[in-house]
């Protein structure tokens, strides 16, 4: 794997290139900030002309797929749009569930308010889908597995905030912007308050994994994009305390 500041290269052939990127950064031009850093510049520079056929937030880490051929992009596009694409995302929420599995199927209308959030309307709306899976409770936290059905935009939090929910660090649907800090989670910790460092203080929201047929082959593919390094720290230090892991978890429900 290639390391850049950006993202990571986790394939590359001739008509696709999958990254892994980093959170804060735009998979392609916002209309909103066109002067903002993205990804698609970024990758172009080693990889040439890219095709973005898919989107995750800004703040979303993780699996990317862009086409390289005119050809790749007209076959990922109508994977996309058939709905034949399987996504799979890791999120920390604040609070703990009442259920271990939930499918959330509320309307979604896309910049719904002031500030740019999707919002529930079922008026308006475009019919949206989520399963949610509780991978395991972490004392204030808790790990979910969120498999979306369709692809509208900040839709896995736009779900989660209608069922009460909020991922750890979210700037635009959660009330609550206390990062995760060690101190806050293990009893007997012996640092110093004033010089810590929060382990996670973004946007805990992971695009783990994607699996699409191959554009050219039709071969069925499935990519994992790693934790970035805070939300790995994270991961590490609530498995280690509370025992429950969600890369664990994952590879158990692949076997």
């Amino acid at each position: 794997m290639k390391f850049t500041a950006d993202y990571t290269v986790i394939f590359n052939d001739e008509d696709i290139v999958v990254l892994n990127k980093r959170s804060g950064l735009l998979v392609a031009q916002d209309r909103y900030d066109p002067e903002a850093p993205r990804l698609d510049s970024a990758a172009e520079k080693e990889f040439g002309r890219l095709y973005a056929v898919h989107r995750i937030d800004k703040d979303t880490s993780g699996c990317v797929i862009y086409a390289k051929t005119p050809e790749a992009h007209r076959g990922l596009s109508l994977q996309f749009e058939n709905r034949s694409v399987e996504k799979i995302y890791h999120c920390l929420v604040n609070g703990r569930p009442l259920w271990q599995s939930k499918t959330v199927d509320s309307k979604l209308l896309p910049d719904g308010d002031a500030r740019h959030r999707t919002t529930v309307n079922s008026r308006f709306g475009k019919p949206s889908l989520t399963d949610f899976n509780l991978i395991g409770v972490c004392g204030p936290y808790s790990w979910l597995e969120a498999r979306p059905k369709t692809g509208r935009t900040h839709q896995i939090r736009a779900h989660l905030q209608s069922i009460g929910l909020s991922i750890v660090c979210d700037p635009l649907y959660s009330g609550n912007q206390k990062p995760v800090r060690l101190s806050d989670i293990k009893k007997r910790w012996n640092g110093d308050l004033e010089t810590e460092r929060p382990l996670l203080s973004r946007l805990a929201l992971h695009a783990y994994s994607i699996s699409i047929d191959h554009p050219k082959t039709g071969e069925r593919m499935t990519f994992t994009a790693p934790y970035q390094k805070d939300m790995e720290a994270t991961r590490k230090q609530l498995a280690s305390i509370f025992g429950v892991d969600p890369l664990k978890a994952s590879l158990e429900q692949d076997e």
